[in-house]
């Protein structure tokens, strides 16, 4: 009696757990008190509650120009300092760098130079019509390679960040094929806003406004050399766009911003969301020195190629802090600060293909899936009953309670439940069942033997224990590869499978033994009804 009392506190222990886990999930009111020990509700994947399905499309030769970009500002810092003189330095093609000496004095060093800094280029070298040297440095198909997978693992990663910021949960984000992001965003509200977010390429960078540039060389584009127009950001869609001169040298980049958040703003941004930018030891030190050399001028904010804001440089500024100004609504300001936090992506993104599945139709798809679980659970019930009688209704009450179990365990661990998760659950009931068919069947010729009820389930306990554990065990393997590898609509399935496969070792060994020992052994029945 002490052992049956024991394991039937442990059941129902468990079983009351598995209660309180899913309240949550359906009860809508949050309960006072009890908020901060529940688990969350069970979260519905992309096709239960709706969402988006994004394939993007990487453009990795754009990130292999950036990169040959890099090194050639690379490799003329580096002529500077080892103080070999050129003419040009600068990316021809696709991701070529031509270099051009003044005359062949300087081949030596330059060649040397390359050599010790810059191991993956190639290079090749013709005279000019001047009398110096033509250079061409080319990257190893092997070095373009990389440049592009690590593109992609960047952009993915990018892009996950930016996601988790913007707080979609339990998104589905994966590489396909070579370039292409597969990004699935379940419950998302503003399709456009999440779009938005995802593409923008973020890259911002801080440039000084030409100075003695005037409105006719402007409109008949006949610049200085060194000055660029740049679009400048307008609230106004309907106002023609207008152009400014910016030095084309960029003073200060992104990547030394650590924080980025939205504020409100004064002066003549007063009331309207602004984005507050903080920089890193190294940047706070550029910028320091930015401001301090430049007071008076205008320094331009640049972001993606469009110019946001050109404030007015009034003072050296030595905190390491910026604003960007302009007419933003909240909602823009936050994909804005989320997209500079998170850092730029490496390269432009693009989307091929874009589809939103609808609530309606993600109500419809757990309607017919939790109907058509709800068939084929009722006709095992029935089957059960009508198979093994009073035996059958022990097997169900396990069943019911696998269930509990498999949903309780998904809430607590925070795992979504998707349509083929509805299926993985529906499969788990069949198996919970073939468990109590093989330790009935093993009963039933036990008792065919001449044995007693009580060494007949025992007997049948014992030696369909050890196939049932066999075939459990070797589902799960088969359960967590496919989690492991697989996308997410197989992953949704594996997970249910898995839960439901050691929930079911429980309920079919441990809870169906205790009440078939309670009947032996407190109610002294002297025959089963099986």
């Amino acid at each position: 009696m002490k052992s049956i009392a024991m394991r039937a506190l442990i059941a129902a222990v468990v079983l009351v757990a598995g209660i309180f886990c899913l309240v949550p999930t359906f009860v809508s009111s949050p309960l006072p008190g009890l908020s901060d020990i529940l688990p969350g509700k069970i979260h519905l994947g992309l096709d239960l509650q709706g969402g988006m399905h994004l394939v993007l499309e990487v453009e990795t030769g754009k990130a292999v120009e950036n990169a040959a970009d890099t090194l050639a500002e690379d490799i003329k810092d580096t002529l500077r300092t080892k103080k070999i003189w050129f003419t040009q330095v600068a990316r021809t093609g696709k991701w070529n760098i031509e270099a051009v000496l003044p005359s062949n004095a300087q081949l030596n060093g330059f060649d040397a130079a390359i050599r010790n800094g810059f191991p993956m280029l190639t290079s090749t070298s013709e005279k000019t019509s001047a009398g110096g040297t033509k250079i061409v440095l080319a990257m190893s198909p092997q070095e373009v390679g990389k440049l592009r997978t690590r593109a992609v693992q960047q952009a993915i990663e990018t892009i996950r960040n930016r996601i988790d910021q913007f707080g979609v949960r339990e998104p589905d984000i994966r590489l396909a094929g070579t370039d292409q992001i597969i990004v699935e965003l379940p419950g998302i509200k503003d399709p456009q806003q999440a779009i938005s977010l995802i593409g923008k390429t973020a890259v911002l960078e801080f440039k000084l406004v030409a100075q003695n540039v005037t409105q006719q060389q402007i409109d008949e584009h006949k610049l200085p050399l060194g000055v660029k127009l740049y679009p400048m950001r307008s609230s106004n869609a309907t106002a023609p766009q207008t152009m400014i001169p910016l030095e084309d040298k960029t003073v200060l980049t992104g990547q030394y911003i650590t924080d980025a958040r939205v504020e409100i703003g004064g002066g003549n941004s007063f009331g309207q969301a602004t984005i507050g930018l903080d920089f890193d030891r190294q940047g706070a030190k550029i910028f320091e020195r930015i401001t301090g050399d430049n007071v008076g001028r205008k320094l331009a904010i640049v972001l993606d190629g469009v110019v946001y804001s050109d404030p007015v440089i009034k003072e050296r500024i030595p905190d390491g802090r910026a604003v960007i100004e302009g007419a933003y609504s909240d909602e823009d300001a936050r994909v804005l600060a989320i997209a500079l936090r998170t850092g730029r992506l490496p390269a432009p993104v693009k989307i091929i293909e874009q589809s939103t599945v609808g609530p309606a139709l993600g109500h419809d798809s757990i309607r017919d899936g939790v109907l058509a679980s709800a068939i084929g659970g009722i006709g095992i019930i029935l089957f059960m009953l009508v198979y093994y009688s009073l035996s059958g209704v022990v097997a169900d009450l396990a069943l019911v309670m696998n269930l509990i179990l498999i949903l309780a365990v998904m809430a607590s661990v925070g795992a979504t439940l998707t349509l083929p998760g509805i299926a993985g659950i529906a499969l788990t009931i069949g198996i919970a069942v073939d468990a109590n068919v093989l330790i009935y069947e093993r009963i039933r010729e036990e008792l065919r033997l001449g044995k007693t009820p009580r060494a007949a389930i025992d007997t049948g306990y014992e030696r369909a224990t050890i196939t049932i554990m066999d075939a459990n065990v070797t589902s799960a393997i088969a359960a967590l590869v496919l989690y492991e590898f697989g996308t997410g609509p197989v992953k949704g399935f594996a997970v249910t499978l898995f839960f439901g496969l050691a929930a079911n070792m429980f309920t079919a060994i441990f809870v169906t033994r205790i009440i078939f020992d309670y009947f032996l052994t407190e109610r002294r029945i002297k025959e089963l009804s099986i």
